[in-house]
């Protein structure tokens, strides 16, 4: 060590500079992971957001309109299954209108 004066609490210039570079290198680490949580999804698929809403009010057009539900999922390339979706949800909408 430093002229042989260790008494367990002298620490060198090297020393702190290398502890220094290892607490940065762990904050970027900590960063990288805050980002990931701060960015991923909370749970499960987003329920109306604007893509879901886009393909919804179609799906209203087409319906008031006449198309059956498999023009609908084909014209919006989704499937029957998520266009019976919608349409509980419609039909859920209508209920509260009344």
């Amino acid at each position: 060590m430093n002229g042989g004066q260790d008494n367990g609490e002298t620490v060198t210039l090297e020393e702190a500079l290398k502890r220094i570079e290892e607490l940065e290198k762990e904050n970027a680490e900590l960063r990288e992971e805050l980002e990931y949580y701060r960015n991923r999804k909370l749970s499960g698929r987003q329920k109306h957001n604007a893509k879901w809403m886009a393909i919804y009010n179609d799906f209203v057009v087409g319906y008031e309109s006449g198309m059956t539900i498999v023009e609908i999922a084909k014209r919006n390339n989704v499937s029957e299954r998520t266009i019976y979706r919608y349409k509980a949800y419609y039909d859920k909408m209508k209920k509260k209108e009344e």
